[in-house]
Formats: structure tokens, C-alpha cells, sequence
């Protein structure tokens, strides 16, 4: 009897490549979001030293001018951790969707495989009667 062969196997391989790059640009943008989070807990924490500093000096006396620049860095601080937290919120966007795409490509994927599978028990099956029958001639033949 022949060889088993899939006849969408090219399909199915297209769509594991697929699978594979739609993966690797998810993994992309979860790494982008990771280091947004870090630049924006760096911020925070630049902010939060800042401010110490500022409350330290405005306890032991500071000059309105040095005060005045103090206040203009931390509210610059303020709107630079607002836009990055927008930048954030883009970003966790953008991951949703790739998410969605690799969960829609790895569907399609597991229905070629599954179909694959499919046809490979119904080979099996096909081969197994094809050696109960040349068995059957076989044993008939040798009476």
C-alpha cells in the first residue's frame, strides 16, 4: 500500500510559519510593554526622589527661585509619567490584538492538525484491513 501523505501539508506548514511569526511579534510587544512598565516605574521613582529632595530643602530652607525650579521639574515629571502612561495604554492595545491574532492563527493551525489526524487513523485503518485481507487470502490459500 502506498505511503501515508496529507495532501494540505504545505498548507499546514504555511500556516505553522505563520503561527511561529505571529508568536515572535507578540513576544515583541510583550517585551515593549515590560520595559514602558520599567521607564515608567523609573520616572516614578526618579519623581518620588525629587520630591524628598524638595521637601528635605523646603525644610531646612530653600530660595524661591531653586523652589520655583524644583516644582516646574516635578510637574514636568507629572505630564512625562502621564504621556508614558498613555504610551502604556497604546501599547497593552497593540499586545491584545497580537494576542488575538496568534489565538486566530493557532485555530486554524489545530484544524489542519486535527484533520491531518483524521486522515492518518483512516489510513491506519485502511492499511489494517488491507493486511486482514491479505492475511484472510493468505490462510485461505494455504487450506
Amino acid at each position: 500500500m502506498k505511503k501515508f501523505s496529507f495532501q494540505l501539508e504545505s498548507v499546514m506548514n504555511f500556516k505553522n510559519q505563520r503561527l511561529e511569526n505571529k508568536k515572535a511579534e507578540h513576544a515583541r510587544t510583550i517585551a515593549m510593554v515590560n520595559a514602558q512598565n520599567e521607564k515608567i516605574d523609573c520616572l516614578i521613582e526618579k519623581f518620588k526622589c525629587v520630591n524628598c529632595e524638595f521637601n528635605e530643602k523646603k525644610m531646612s530652607g530653600i530660595a524661591i527661585i531653586e523652589a520655583m525650579e524644583y516644582s516646574g521639574f516635578l510637574y514636568k515629571l507629572e505630564v512625562e509619567i502621564q504621556q508614558e502612561k498613555v504610551h502604556l495604554e497604546e501599547l497593552k492595545i497593540k499586545e491584545e490584538e497580537k494576542r488575538a491574532e496568534v489565538v486566530e492563527v493557532k485555530i486554524e493551525t489545530s484544524t489542519l492538525e486535527k484533520l491531518k489526524e483524521k486522515k492518518l487513523e483512516a489510513y491506519h485503518k485502511e492499511v489494517q484491513k488491507s493486511e486482514e485481507l491479505y492475511i484472510e487470502e493468505f490462510v485461505s490459500r494455504s487450506l
